[in-house]
């Protein structure tokens, strides 16, 4: 069997041709049974000659039908997209047209290893470019998303303890982290315990000083935080715990604000996890694919999950050889195509390129904060990484809350920011404009911004009762979540 230049599969033995004048045939493949009937092939219950209710539409109808509900829809193809923490940011179309390649694409994790040098190399490489960018020993690329990674990482630490004779019960967590963060440390059989923010929005120091003793495995935190801001006194509290016997994990949720300029493994980390599906420019949303490679400092590298992707004499290898392992943490070797739109992503920005990302992200942050300071409650007044948060308390005394102002963005033609998390900021609006947007789309982000401000006082009703414009009203959030309606007809 060969093939041609334009896809066709030729068979060597012809069973019969379609032919045309001045065109070739083509064969197509002999099968080794005969036809069955359907109700054969399929239990009777499965067949049926149409759907009940199902309208009999024409082509045109259903196209002109789907086309018409894709107008109505958002992407970030659309428009700015400011989710705080979530970097919704617009993801180049080449990396996904490198990972659509033929080689790549036909591919399987069952192919022997000598068949997969090619991918084997891709792996590898994202993960000493990983490591190098965030200043670790090591890199794991098979977790699934981020509070996968956070599970695993708290599994690294428990594994790292034990080998040592360890039996630490204890992980502090700050009280603006992630919500996935004390319940990843729960479900790794952790007491946890919180740690509260100090006035400039950062860990208390002085409150951790109190409670950190020998029985404490870990700190969870998140560096810039929550809160968009940078926990100045890393190195003093990476000295706390380490002398203490614990470990430090970082979420790296938000290093689109640190690349290029730090690296969380100068800063005392021990292990953290990357969301390659959103700071290193893979799709993120709807539920997947993610990508949540866990990077290591050496003491952590033997429990690193296996395989282990190595290289030696013949090539690149997977290595289960490792005893200390935690062993395998998710089917196959994670999601392959989002590694490969991230080393596109990597190696198309370029060390330079990668700074003035971050750079982009900060300034484009701060930007929004200096233009909504005054108009909107900022309660944490200092400047930001790559998110700010503001509250919603001088739009409340109007009966104007944060839910209203998200509602009535989307009359104006914006996907609403986070909103009430972090749970430390009562009617929080998390901001994040990511490096992509240009300052054109920020100055009309800020100006609705600004004319919902100006409306929560004149006519307050108007923000009350929004979106007016949108194919969908309000609706029912709770039992939305709750009794969700799943199917097209109840």
């Amino acid at each position: 069997m060969s093939q041609d230049r334009s896809g066709l599969v030729r068979e060597e033995k012809l069973i019969f041709e379609v032919s045309k004048p001045g065109r070739q045939g083509y064969s197509l493949p002999e099968l080794d049974l005969p036809p069955q009937p359907l109700e054969n092939l399929l239990p009777p219950s499965s067949v049926r000659d149409d759907i009940p209710g199902f309208p009999e539409v024409s082509e045109v109808e259903v196209v002109r039908h789907f086309t018409r509900l894709s107008t109505w829809n958002y992407g970030v193809d659309t428009g700015l997209y400011p989710l705080g923490s979530c970097t919704m940011k617009y993801n180049p179309k080449a990396n996904e047209e490198v990972s659509t390649f033929e080689e790549f694409a036909i591919s399987h994790p069952y192919q022997p290893e000598e068949l997969s040098q090619g991918n084997l190399e891709v792996m590898k490489t994202l993960e000493e470019l990983l490591a190098e960018i965030t200043g670790m020993d090591r890199v794991s690329l098979q977790v699934a998303a981020g509070a996968h990674g956070e599970l695993v990482g708290l599994m690294l630490i428990r594994a790292c303890h034990d080998s040592r004779g360890e039996k630490k019960n204890k992980v502090l967590i700050p009280d603006s982290a992630h919500g996935t963060n004390p319940a990843s440390a729960y479900f790794a059989g952790y007491q946890v315990e919180e740690i509260p923010s100090n006035r400039k929005g950062c860990i208390d120091l002085d409150h951790l000083r109190q409670v950190v003793n020998r029985d404490v495995a870990a700190l969870m935190l998140t560096n810039p935080n929550t809160l968009g801001l940078f926990e100045e006194e890393i190195l003093e509290i990476a000295d706390l715990i380490h002398h203490s016997g614990g470990l430090i994990y970082c979420d790296g949720a938000n290093m689109n604000a640190l690349m290029g300029i730090a690296k969380p493994g100068d800063m005392g980390i021990d292990v953290l996890h990357l969301n390659l599906h959103k700071t290193f420019s893979t799709p993120h949303g709807g539920g997947g694919p993610g990508g949540g490679a866990v990077a290591v400092k050496r003491a952590l590298k033997p429990f690193l999950p296996v395989p282990m992707i190595e290289k030696g004499d013949r090539g690149y290898y997977l290595n289960y050889n490792r005893p200390q392992s935690i062993g395998k943490v998710r089917s196959f070797y994670g999601n392959f195509a989002v590694m490969v739109k991230a080393l596109a992503y990597i190696l198309t920005m370029g060390a330079e390129g990668l700074r003035r990302v971050s750079e982009a992200a900060v300034v484009n942050a701060n930007y929004i904060r200096k233009k909504l300071t005054g108009i909107y409650h900022l309660p944490y007044d200092r400047p930001t990484m790559h998110e700010v948060v503001f509250s919603d308390k001088w739009q409340a005394a109007r009966g104007v809350r944060t839910i209203d102002i998200a509602k009535r963005l989307m009359d104006y033609g914006f996907h609403p920011p986070t909103i009430n998390f972090p749970l430390i900021v009562h009617g929080a609006l998390m901001i994040e404009p990511t490096e992509t947007e240009s300052i054109e789309e920020l100055d009309a982000f800020i100006e609705a911004m600004k004319s919902i401000a100006r409306e929560a006082e004149e006519n307050p009703e108007l923000v009350r009762s929004a979106p007016h414009v949108t194919k969908v009203t309000r609706l029912d959030e709770v039992t939305a979540a709750r009794k969700p309606i799943l199917r097209w007809k109840p």
